[in-house]
């Protein structure tokens, strides 16, 4: 079984949210007038403060939420027509927490994500085992494979999770800040794991708030900013991180330089004049 081969075998696909809106109030706009793309092949991450709307924007188009103005259209067809098995089998989506009201193991709770191809009637089967014992190889959990989700750390369930969306055997992974709970080294192997996923094929969508694995790791960035409602940049890293765009997202004096040894944007949070401090 080449799991990881599936989604590259499958065509290109391309998810657009074409001018969505949102808010959760009336009259308070979280987005408006948003146009953004993630397709196969690439790593898109979408970066922003906190409550700029990256999660609502990953939710949008995942389908979980529905926009007040605009549109979610995955190769051309409306999201919201696709019936919720064949949405879950061609995208996925993963939350930034979950935790199941039952006590699964690590494998029960990685062979979930088997569902959308098993249906209501029928068990799972042998392919549907060797794609879960696969997903949990791909992450580094096989050796967690019969412990007690709940007494996971956070990172490891966080990879456990990562697995269990896999084995959907989809072709786009929608990850709502999936290194949050990470140390750098598992940043990293988690930034390294969506980018070799990627160059098989998947498509990926990112919210993260570490612009520096960002900027090493994403093929492309959406910038979001707090009261602006739309899009304040998109582009290579290197178009969006920008010390006049981080700045304006941010509040905040910010500088990028390029990393001495990659050469990918590097940023960080530059120290004001001290006649600036209040």
């Amino acid at each position: 079984m080449n799991h990881a081969a599936t989604a590259s075998h499958a065509g290109s696909r391309l998810l657009v949210a074409e001018n969505v809106a949102y808010g959760y109030e009336p009259g308070k706009p979280v987005l408006t007038a948003v146009t953004a793309a993630i397709e196969s092949g690439r790593v898109t991450g979408i970066v922003g403060p906190n409550g700029s709307g990256k999660s609502t924007l990953l939710r949008l188009m995942s389908g979980l939420l529905a926009p007040a103005q605009g549109r979610v259209h995955l190769d051309g067809r409306p999201l919201m027509a696709f019936t919720r098995v064949e949405r879950a089998r061609s995208l996925a989506f993963l939350p930034q927490s979950i935790n199941p009201a039952f006590a699964l193991t690590v494998f029960e709770v990685v062979c979930l994500g088997r569902y959308p191809h098993v249906g209501a009637l029928r068990g799972l089967g042998a392919q549907d085992r060797r794609v879960a014992e696969q997903c949990l190889r791909e992450t580094n959990t096989a050796h967690l494979r019969n412990r007690d989700f709940s007494t996971l750390s956070g990172g490891e369930r966080q990879r456990v999770l990562l697995a269990s969306i896999l084995a959907q055997d989809p072709n786009l992974l929608l990850l709502d800040e999936p290194t949050s709970a990470l140390d750098i080294h598992h940043q990293v192997e988690i930034f390294s794991l969506l980018r070799r996923l990627s160059r098989r094929g998947y498509g990926v969508a990112v919210v993260t708030h570490d612009l520096n694995l960002a900027a090493v790791f994403c093929d492309a960035l959406l910038l979001l900013a707090p009261g602006h409602t739309g899009l304040l940049a998109s582009g290579p890293p290197h178009d969006v991180l920008t010390d006049d765009l981080l700045s304006r997202a941010y509040g905040a004096f910010i500088r990028v330089v390029r990393h001495p040894v990659s050469g990918a944007p590097l940023v960080t949070a530059d120290v004001p004049p001290q006649e600036d401090i209040p």
